[in-house]
């Protein structure tokens, strides 16, 4: 619960800062793009920029980070399958997946 109070309060800061930049940046020039040609401010400018910046930089990512999860979800099912070829039960160090169901409500 703290965690999430604490990312709201640090976007709603980040949200507040790019406002305030952009709001004190704002000298004017035309963006041509192909097909369109607008005018926007610098700091606006500069926002969509990181924006698009931080997208293209998690989209460059996303396919190792789906790498590394499918190897855990191979290694966690080699993992059970040798454990059952021990006899043994799986350790409780071990962190298990959360069920989907509680009887604690």
């Amino acid at each position: 619960m703290l965690r999430r109070v604490a990312f709201g309060i640090v976007l709603a800061s980040l949200i507040l800062l790019a406002m305030l930049f952009t709001a004190l940046n704002q000298q004017r020039f035309d963006v041509d793009i192909a097909f369109a040609r607008f005018e926007v401010s610098s700091g606006l400018a500069l926002l969509i920029a990181f924006a698009a910046g931080l997208l293209a930089g998690a989209f460059a990512r996303s396919r190792w980070v789906a790498e590394l999860l499918a190897e855990r979800g191979r290694l966690r099912q080699a993992l059970r399958l040798a454990e059952r070829r021990l006899g043994t039960a799986p350790s409780d160090s071990a962190p298990s997946p959360p069920s989907s169901t509680s009887d604690a409500h």
